[in-house]
């Protein structure tokens, strides 16, 4: 591993998810040679400065060939079950094509209670910038063999979409086996039109989705579905082929394969409206005049010397507001580190007697920069 760790705010950030009709193969279950092609690009995005999290299916479709079904099986426990056998064998497809140019991977198992949550959802968070931190390539799948409504109506598009919400993907890459969002069935009409651009939300574009493959749970809906929700926090969605891998570097110069689907807001308007208008506050940390100048000109996280006061009841993953000390004027507000509780014992302290004070430590920050909006 060489620079990829440093700069850290200067990199990107994507996701990429891979659906069952890429990954299956009829004879070994997976396309190993698909996910040989697909390392090769993420390690050159990477050495242009993107960081990359894998959103994948295949557990199911593989444990069915490892198993030797012909046909997806109805019954709940059956579907766990194939997912548990599959997942291993997806884990290593991964690990086995990223070894070969020294990168670890990493696997990463949600469910929608992880995602909506705000102290797993900080957790799982925390988790996925530390590995790429490191330099590591998270796979993450829905866990299917524990998860209930997840196998009979999720679809790993609404995952790449909350994981993109989650890590702040400047993209949500959708790889599939069509080359785009096309103005009518590709298959079935040879001429069809390509949708270049579109902007995520549009209504129209639902008359273009069509039905999902015979081992997807999605379809072309789900991904505009998908683009919707990643637009939340100011992601634009790319939905193009999976044969095509090499055509990823171009998104770097502008050049978009596929269907682009532009988030309406930018980034940070995106976030501000999320953080700023969807939530109540749960407290109040009043700050020093010092905490004040840097939230606000210098765009830092909040640290915990920087409090002079806690007012309120919260728990980790809370949102809070941050106001000056005579707590009129609210400057800020986030998703803080650490509950009230905790929050009244490190006030005033440098972050270094965290874990001395509370026994443990979470995050550095009471709340991190990426978490925050300034008012």
């Amino acid at each position: 591993m060489t620079d990829h760790r440093s700069n850290r705010h200067e990199r990107q950030r994507w996701v990429v998810k891979l659906g069952s009709a890429l990954l299956s193969d009829s004879e070994t279950g997976l396309n190993q040679s698909l996910i040989s092609a697909l390392a090769k690009a993420c390690i050159a995005l990477r050495d242009r400065g993107i960081d990359i999290v894998l959103v994948s299916s295949g557990a199911i479709a593989q444990g069915m060939a490892r198993l030797g079904w012909a046909e997806r099986p109805h019954e709940l426990y059956q579907l766990q079950a194939a997912a548990a056998v599959g997942q291993m064998g997806l884990v290593q497809a991964y690990q086995q094509a990223f070894e070969g140019f020294a990168v670890e991977t990493a696997q990463v198992l949600l469910t929608g209670a992880d995602l909506s949550d705000r102290t797993r959802y900080l957790n799982a968070r925390s988790a996925l910038r530390s590995m790429l931190a490191l330099g590591i390539v998270p796979v993450v799948n829905e866990n299917d063999t524990v998860a209930t409504e997840e196998i009979q109506f999720g679809d790993n598009d609404t995952l790449g979409a909350l994981v993109s919400n989650l890590v702040e993907a400047e993209y949500l890459v959708i790889l599939t086996d069509q080359g785009g969002l096309y103005e009518a069935d590709p298959r079935k009409v040879a001429d069809a039109p390509l949708v270049k651009t579109a902007v995520a939300g549009d209504p129209a574009l639902e008359a273009y989705a069509g039905p999902s493959g015979v081992l997807g749970r999605g379809g072309m809906l789900t991904k505009l579905q998908a683009a919707t929700k990643a637009a939340r926090s100011g992601a634009s969605t790319i939905i193009c082929s999976g044969y095509e891998l090499e055509n990823l570097a171009g998104i770097v110069d502008g050049n978009f394969p596929g269907t682009l689907i532009r988030a309406g807001a930018g980034r940070v308007a995106a976030r501000k409206q999320w953080l700023a208008g969807s939530m109540r506050a749960k407290g109040v940390l009043l700050l020093d005049d010092g905490a004040v100048g840097v939230l606000t000109t210098s765009g830092k996280s909040l640290l915990p010397v920087g409090v002079i006061q806690v007012e309120g009841v919260f728990e980790r993953g809370d949102l809070v507001d941050c106001a000056a000390r005579d707590g009129r004027a609210v400057v800020a507000r986030g998703l803080v580190n650490y509950s009230s509780s905790d929050a009244t014992q490190i006030a005033g302290q440098p972050s270094s007697q965290i874990e001395k004070i509370l026994g443990y430590v979470d995050e550095p920050e009471l709340i991190h920069r990426d978490n925050m909006v300034v008012l």
